[in-house]
């Protein structure tokens, strides 16, 4: 998938910007605070539903204004090319493809399909389970076209069963979800254990460039490797009962990082940190890739943050190998390690102001 063109209206700082955007490369340079990360998130939310800078959607909303507006045209593997638009305001979040009504976020993600390494990427590995189960969970979705039959049926048994156990509802009532919880947990392991399988070889090959050392991945399932989902629900329901949730299963899991042996988040330095998750980033877009799915877009946000210019220029080097469409935000357009990039459209940003260079 290509965003051709990006219009941002009331976003953040910015009131009114346009932009029309390179299939490849694409440089966005500014001061701090101008509005470069502000045009990455817009991208961003298009292709996820949700902000990778905030969580709270209200906040995006530029002030004095009552909802922010984005539209774009995309393009995808056929040659189509469709407009995309998102408006968010006091009523909700509205948002429309080709003039339909898109209510489901996994359906926008595949129409824009979108990565992005920020500064804050380092959470991904020193961070918890949560953020490296959206992680594996969006690269599983992408190439298995069950996974989100079974996620969706999961995550509804386990709503209802979890509710159920904080009403203390009897017993019969709350366990009669346990057949449907246990069937699509197990398919949800078993295709993340599979996807695992092909993306552990190409992140090692990222990471072995970029770090120059060994990394392993390992699925915790969430539940103990030596039972059944089912001996393990049965087993913890008392404890279940007592507590109001229920403990063990596939919304436990975690990506388990250990960098030359160790778990990562307690070996590495920061910036190391974010090595290594620019190298689960750039691995899981590989591995996609191989396994049939579209490229998504990358979105890289001020990577010269705490980077010194060795491992800078070995990221841009990763970066630029991948056939993806890039957008690059920068300081300082002129660092020699841009210079990794091809030519492109180039772009500068001054109080939400966006002006085209190249």
């Amino acid at each position: 998938m290509t965003l051709q063109s990006l219009v941002v209206e009331d976003f953040r700082c910015v009131e009114h910007a346009e932009l029309a955007l390179h299939p490849r490369f694409n440089l966005i340079s500014g001061e701090n605070a101008s509005g470069k990360t502000t045009l990455l998130e817009a991208m961003f939310i298009l292709g996820r539903g949700r902000s990778f800078r905030s969580a709270q959607t209200e906040g995006l909303i530029r002030a004095s204004a009552n909802a922010f507006q984005l539209v774009a045209k995309v393009s995808g593997g056929d040659g189509r090319t469709r407009p995309l638009g998102m408006r968010f305001g006091r009523s909700g979040m509205e948002i429309r493809c080709a003039g339909r009504p898109i209510g489901a976020l996994s359906e926008l993600a595949t129409i824009l399909p979108v990565q992005a390494i920020d500064p804050e990427v380092h959470r991904l590995v020193e961070g918890g389970p949560q953020e490296r189960r959206r992680y594996l969970d969006w690269g599983v979705f992408h190439v298995e076209p069950t996974f989100i039959g079974y996620w969706r049926r999961y995550q509804r048994a386990l709503r209802q069963r979890n509710a159920g156990l904080k009403a203390a509802q009897p017993e019969a009532l709350i366990r009669i979800w346990d057949k449907e919880l246990v069937e699509a947990g197990e398919e949800v392991t078993n295709l993340r254990e599979r996807y695992l399988g092909t993306l552990v070889g190409h992140v090692s090959a990222v990471a072995g460039r970029l770090l120059g050392s060994r990394i392993d991945l390992t699925l915790s399932r969430g539940w103990s490797a030596d039972r059944s989902l089912l001996d393990a629900t049965s087993a913890a329901w008392q404890r279940d009962r007592a507590r109001g949730l229920t403990h063990f299963g596939p919304h436990r899991a975690d990506l388990v990082v250990r960098f030359e042996g160790s778990l990562a988040k307690d070996r590495v330095s920061r910036g190391q940190q974010k090595l290594l998750a620019a190298a689960l980033l750039l691995g899981q877009l590989q591995c996609d890739a191989s396994l049939g799915s579209e490229l998504a877009g990358l979105l890289v946000d001020d990577p010269a943050a705490e980077l010194d210019e060795s491992h800078l220029k070995r990221l841009l080097a990763e970066v630029s190998a991948l056939p993806a469409q890039l957008v690059v935000t920068a300081l300082d357009p002129a660092n020699l390690a841009l210079r990794e990039l091809s030519d492109g459209h180039r772009f500068h940003v001054e109080h939400g102001s966006v002006t085209r260079l190249l």
